[in-house]
């Protein structure tokens, strides 16, 4: 599917984990993915080989997911080095950008581990992940990371959705001025997707749309469980639902 982005006012990113979801997404009208791996925990960096085959199957911008582990932000030395090094790998593999994120016990984003994140990507697009919604001043948070010259933050605004996070999307879109786009991320639908831009003047949008498959499994034997807390069982997927995306791009397109 050709990239017609330079003719669309809204940049739709799909959030991904398989390379199913990858397709789906730029048939249904993306114009970037945020490839990620275990999305049930909140996102990990997914594996070389699916970085890779993911760059093979479609012609969209990949960026990368870097998060070494599930729970909070704050990293020690170790983990920092496995970002930096999982980074050089994407760079190796050519992909379009990373999305990162660090933050100190106290709550700030972390400038000096964020700072060698961004030297070892160089010249990929970086954005700063929702890491940013658990810092206690959105605010001050935000004038790091302009400081820090990073391209995009993804963010609900703090709540639990970017629609109920409205208020201060708008006023995180008023302060960065054009300096950082504002990716609005979390509980993004058709039937929502509309609201939120016009209420923020955001031109960029994060959505997952994911729907369950079932997969193909004759003999299904359903205990032992191969998740310790897993909502969906062993025989299906959440893979990116073709349908919502193309929906999203289409409401956008009549902006």
């Amino acid at each position: 599917m050709a990239n017609t982005n330079s003719r669309q006012k809204f940049t739709l990113e799909i959030c991904i984990d398989s390379v199913a979801s990858a397709i789906a997404a730029e048939q249904g009208g993306a114009q970037r993915v945020e490839l990620c791996d275990y999305l049930a925990g909140g996102g990990t960096t997914p594996s070389a080989g699916m970085i890779s085959l993911v760059q093979e199957s479609i012609s969209l911008p990949v960026h990368v997911l870097v998060r070494p582990r599930r729970g909070d932000f704050l990293y020690s030395s170790a983990e920092v080095d496995i970002m930096k090094r999982d980074i050089q790998l994407c760079r190796e593999l050519g992909v379009a950008g990373v999305v990162i994120g660090a933050l100190t016990k106290d709550g700030d984003i972390d400038v000096a581990s964020t700072q060698e994140l961004i030297e070892a990507a160089g010249s990929l697009s970086i954005t700063f992940h929702r890491a940013f919604d658990l810092t206690r001043d959105p605010f001050r948070a935000l004038d790091q990371l302009l400081a820090l010259n990073i391209d995009r933050l993804l963010t609900s605004g703090q709540q639990a959705t970017a629609l109920e996070g409205i208020p201060l999307l708008q006023q995180l879109q008023a302060r960065a001025a054009g300096e950082l786009i504002i990716l609005p991320g979390s509980g993004i639908t058709p039937e929502n997707v509309l609201e939120i831009v016009t209420h923020t003047g955001v031109t960029e949008v994060h959505a997952s749309v994911r729907r369950r498959v079932d997969g193909e499994m004759v003999f299904r034997k359903e205990h032992p469980p191969m998740s310790s807390h897993s909502p969906l069982s062993e025989f299906e997927q959440l893979v990116a639902d073709e349908a919502q995306v193309r929906k999203i791009r289409q409401l956008l397109n009549e902006l």
